[in-house]
């Protein structure tokens, strides 16, 4: 388990800041799932939110469409996907199992992208399949999808956010590594 009292300690040291006000703080991890095949088949969303719910620990919620698209052929109030928000104690046990389950089970994985940081300073990781997790069974899965994990950091600071990140375990690659590979 994370303890945030040493976390914070870290990260004063290694900011360099005198201040624990100053640092970064994570405030919510956020998994989304776009399942938009679910509009033709409802299975697809039920199974969507089966996988999210054992990954997360918590019940997600399903997302509607906003709009009418018709070259997707989704309507307003179509189901079109499904995400779960993530706080305090079960935010820091997902990402620790995420890092030490998750992570070293993605193949050809050199490191995480540190160039996925927006302007506010959040991180957002992109993964192509949900097998990754070890708790979820391979051969329970009706289809393979993806999803986007973002970690909402009250820091506008690219470079603090990462320190944050990796402080936290992230192993974030290169540049040269990643151009290279």
């Amino acid at each position: 388990m994370i303890n945030k009292s040493q976390l914070q300690n870290e990260l004063l040291t290694k900011l360099g800041l005198k201040n624990p006000m100053q640092l970064p703080c994570l405030e919510k991890v956020v998994i989304n799932c776009g399942a938009g095949a679910g509009v033709a088949d409802k299975k697809i969303i039920e199974e969507t939110v089966r996988t999210l719910t054992i990954i997360s620990g918590q019940k997600p919620i399903v997302t509607k469409a906003k709009k009418a698209i018709a070259g997707f052929k989704i309507r307003e109030g179509d189901e079109v996907g499904v995400m779960v928000t993530l706080r305090g104690p079960k935010m820091y046990n997902f990402i620790e199992k995420f890092v030490t389950l998750a992570l070293p089970r993605i193949r050809d994985f050199k490191g995480l992208s540190p160039k996925r940081f927006d302007g506010g300073g959040n991180y957002t990781l992109p993964l192509r399949e949900q097998v990754v997790f070890p708790e979820i069974p391979y051969d329970s899965i009706g289809h393979i999808h993806g999803m986007q994990i973002t970690f909402k950091i009250n820091n506008s600071d690219k470079e603090k956010s990462k320190v944050l990140l990796e402080t936290l375990g992230m192993p974030f690659a290169d540049a040269k590594e990643l151009k290279n590979g």
